[in-house]
């Protein structure tokens, strides 16, 4: 296909994609709206309030909490579509063996993804608000904003779904010869100092508790990224050896 088609389809594809993110944001907005999503994101915090509430400054707090939701579950909502344009765009570019693979490989994204959301939300985030709101000053009395709560737990559980992805990215790198079994393996003491830095860095100032709650899940996906990358390094030698044995049968025969 020449370029120029190519950009039209990609253009195409990306009108899809556009398409489908509107319609999510949209279906996810009247979605959470209905289920008081801010009643279901406060639930973590709640046993640290003592009966009280969060408290808002502006007016347009619940409308930018809600839409801030909608935005995200919409962009899930739309993802099998968005993962199917750009699997329609890229598909003919790949080998056999590479479209085998990319299927298990898009939903174990995704389930990464909400495992790392769901690991903080119910574990990590709840234990981080109680060791934080335990070290309150008496002299303090808190009042807590609604929108800088809901930022710092949206955040939290995006970057612990997104941290959760290494396994996958470790597979991509395997895949493309940039790293190997045994240099996962030489730096597996290396790997413990950065899940425990990664963990700190997810959950500022957090008790031992909440630390070890996300260092030791990361650290397991480390050893699974270790498995991964194995199975994924083995298979890239024999598909050379088998391209080199092609290589030298069509050799002897000319």
């Amino acid at each position: 296909m020449p370029f120029l088609d190519h950009l039209e389809e990609l253009r195409q594809r990306l009108f899809w994609i556009a398409g489908a993110v509107v319609i999510g944001v949209v279906v996810a907005f009247v979605l959470l709206s209905k289920l008081d999503i801010i009643r279901v994101l406060e639930r973590p915090i709640l046993p640290y309030l003592h009966g009280r509430n969060l408290i808002y400054t502006h007016p347009g707090t619940s409308f930018s909490i809600l839409l801030n939701a909608s935005l995200i579950l919409g962009i899930i909502l739309a993802s099998p579509i968005v993962i199917g344009q750009l699997w329609k765009f890229m598909s003919p570019a790949l080998y056999p063996h590479e479209k085998r693979a990319v299927i298990p490989v898009l939903f174990g994204m995704v389930a990464l993804f909400l495992a790392g959301i769901a690991l903080s939300y119910f574990v990590v985030l709840p234990l981080t608000l109680g060791f934080l709101m335990s070290i309150e000053s008496t002299a303090l009395t808190p009042m807590i904003s609604a929108t800088e709560y809901f930022d710092f737990a949206i955040a939290m559980c995006l970057a612990a779904g997104l941290i959760f992805e290494v396994p996958i990215a470790v597979l991509f790198l395997t895949a493309l010869g940039i790293v190997t079994p045994a240099f996962l393996r030489k730096y597996r003491r290396h790997a413990v100092v950065i899940c425990l830095v990664a963990a700190a860095f997810i959950t500022p100032g957090a008790d031992p508790y909440s630390l070890m709650a996300l260092a030791v899940p990361l650290y397991f996906l480390f050893e699974l990224s270790v498995v991964i990358s194995q199975v994924a390094f083995r298979k890239r030698l024999k598909r050379k050896a088998d391209e080199a044995l092609e290589l030298t049968g069509a050799g002897a025969v000319s």
